[in-house]
């Protein structure tokens, strides 16, 4: 009996990889692309988000006879250069401008810092208390900020404050907002064997948190640091109770005294709201990408 040896069929060559199409292509991490319906809604919503701020920009070019007007003016006139002068030297902005950044810059710094260390704690450190004192940060969230002005301006009264931008600063250097939000990215973000990697090589607790968390924590640095710098740049109500446009202004107040008269110039009001709406537009456009980037970088690693 003889036995025939087949020889094995060989493996075909390698080839160009195959282009797949499609849902497969998504679900394969292939490349999508977007079609037209995607851009026109994309136009739209662009379009709807910059319409109020040109339409911001052509009611500061108009007067009022224009501005009372049906239907309202659609394009720009010839004022708005120099309602925008107007507008910078009746509310004395340069100044303002100074003072807000000053506030803004601080506190949203300081705010940044204290809330990463802060939400450090409450998400990797285990010490008794934790989760009481994490309520009642979260709790304090809920209260309306307009509950503690009686209180926090009698105090501000009393150490002789008003009028003065300690008065501003001071209050905004802590948020529990910050708190809970570096707290619930730090809990994905960081994991526990780099800290104990950092405390088995001899690491102190401050060089944990210098060397460890503050790069780990980068990404939801930056987007806090952002979300401050505006928040403390808009605010109004608190800072129009304890300054006044006399004595060093923020931007909301120094525009809120722009207009005044028995006939309110609503061009005037534009153009300082212009004004004040620009260096906020001119910080993003700046930090955009970076911002972005970091709330891309800690979704990949969340």
């Amino acid at each position: 009996m003889t036995t025939t040896l087949t020889k094995p069929p060989a493996d075909p060559e390698p080839g160009p990889p195959k282009r797949v199409r499609g849902p497969k292509a998504a679900r394969a991490g292939g490349q999508m692309h977007a079609g037209p319906i995607a851009y026109i809604v994309l136009a739209l919503f662009t379009i709807g988000s910059l319409f109020p701020l040109v339409w911001t920009a052509i009611a500061a070019s108009r007067d009022n006879a224009r501005l009372a007007e049906t239907p309202p003016p659609f394009w720009f006139g010839a004022n708005l250069f120099d309602k925008l002068e107007l507008a910078w030297t009746d509310a004395n902005l340069g100044e303002a401008f100074l003072n807000t950044t000053l506030v803004a810059g601080v506190s949203s710094l300081t705010i940044v810092f204290l809330s990463t260390i802060a939400g450090f704690a409450f998400a990797k450190l285990r010490f008794k208390g934790r989760n009481a004192a994490l309520l009642i940060v979260i709790g304090t969230m809920m209260v309306p900020p307009q509950l503690s002005v009686i209180p926090l301006y009698m105090m501000v009264a009393e150490l002789g404050w008003t009028d003065q931008l300690q008065a501003v600063l001071l209050p905004s250097l802590v948020n529990a907002f910050g708190v809970f939000f570096m707290r619930q990215y730090l809990l994905q973000a960081l994991p526990d064997e780099l800290i104990e990697a950092a405390r088995v090589d001899g690491a102190s607790s401050w060089r944990v948190i210098w060397h460890v968390v503050f790069p780990a924590a980068r990404p939801a640095m930056a987007v806090l640091g952002m979300l401050m710098f505006v928040q403390t740049w808009n605010d109004f109500l608190w800072p129009f109770l304890v300054l006044t446009q006399l004595g060093n202004p923020t931007v909301q107040v120094a525009v809120a005294g722009l207009g005044r008269g028995y006939t309110p110039d609503q061009a005037l009001i534009m153009a300082g709201a212009l004004l004040g709406t620009l260096p906020l537009l001119i910080v993003f456009a700046i930090f955009g990408k970076q911002i972005v980037g970091g709330i891309m970088q800690g979704a990949v690693k969340g």
